[in-house]
């Protein structure tokens, strides 16, 4: 059985982590953290951009800055030529 999850990294998506920076509705002043995590496409991240959207749309705490970190978990093989051979008895 093959999940979802699986099935994106495949298509070229990587665990995309960001860090939500957003004011308190009650209290401007005070800013509260988020930290948000799924599978999205580097560079222009739409899943992310659609879950901003929504909190901007949806929720009362502004928005103040967001930290993206992305990493692609299955990468292509590489390839390393070998120039000798070890037998071990």
């Amino acid at each position: 059985m093959i999940t979802t999850d699986f099935m994106r990294q495949l298509a070229g998506y990587g665990l995309t982590t960001a860090t939500i920076l957003y004011r308190m509705p009650d209290h401007r002043h005070v800013l509260q953290s988020y930290i948000w995590q799924n599978y999205d496409l580097a560079p222009r991240f739409p899943v992310l951009r659609d879950f901003l959207d929504f909190w901007a749309r949806e929720l009362e705490g502004p928005l103040h800055s967001v930290t993206v970190a992305h990493s692609r978990l299955i990468r292509p093989a590489e390839i390393v030529n070998i120039d000798g051979v070890l037998t071990l008895h």
